[in-house]
């Protein structure tokens, strides 16, 4: 009877471990999520607060005020108004206070173009959403001329996989541990006298 290989086995054993954790983590990731999405719906009930410097997400889903001093650029990406109507979103890129200022992009409407509105600036009002290119912009409550009201969306949009990449890396540690058993008892089966002569 053939001895196991002791360092294949070592590295196959490491690795499913290490798969294990990983499914384990993305359990406590998943907690983690959930807590935040709870917190954001917290933050809904609370009294708006001045636009957040620094692109702070702790402040996701809350009210905020703000004064777009001057837009500095544009950028159209797909969205949807009340209606659930797809079209484009129009953020405008706001310088909000001296030379350089902490900026802020504001989501000032919803249209079927994708070409810039007009909009020149000024106070605006609405929800924190996140945003993938400034972490987070302002959705706000009253669209510029000629748009209507973009869509701001919940906490429920926030994705939360975590459980399911859980039971994908416990998968991968039960499939590799199958498969590396079924090589061993292949390696512990004997080999017939004149096996694989012609």
């Amino acid at each position: 009877m053939k001895r196991i290989p002791i360092l294949p086995t070592l590295i196959v054993l490491a690795a499913a471990g290490l798969m294990v954790w990983l499914g384990i983590w993305q359990i406590h990731r998943a907690a983690e999520k959930k807590e935040l999405i709870a917190r954001y719906h917290a933050n809904a009930h609370l009294p708006p607060i001045a636009w957040p410097a620094f692109g702070d997400q702790r402040s996701l889903y809350r009210r905020a005020n703000g004064f777009c001093l001057q837009v500095v650029s544009w950028r159209a990406i797909a969205g949807r108004n009340l209606k659930d109507e797809p079209g484009w979103s129009h953020i405008a890129s706001c310088r909000t206070g001296g030379a350089e200022g902490p900026g802020m992009e504001v989501d000032i409407g919803w249209s079927t173009l994708s070409g810039d509105p007009a909009w020149k600036g000024g106070a605006v009002g609405g929800v924190i959403v996140p945003d993938r290119k400034h972490k987070i912009r302002l959705v706000a409550d009253r669209a510029a001329p000629g748009l209507q009201p973009s869509e701001a969306g919940t906490p429920e949009d926030l994705p939360n996989n975590h459980i399911a990449y859980a039971v994908q890396w416990f998968c991968f540690a039960l499939t590799a541990l199958i498969i590396y058993g079924l090589a061993l008892r292949r390696r512990r089966r004997p080999v017939a006298p004149g096996a694989g002569k012609p």
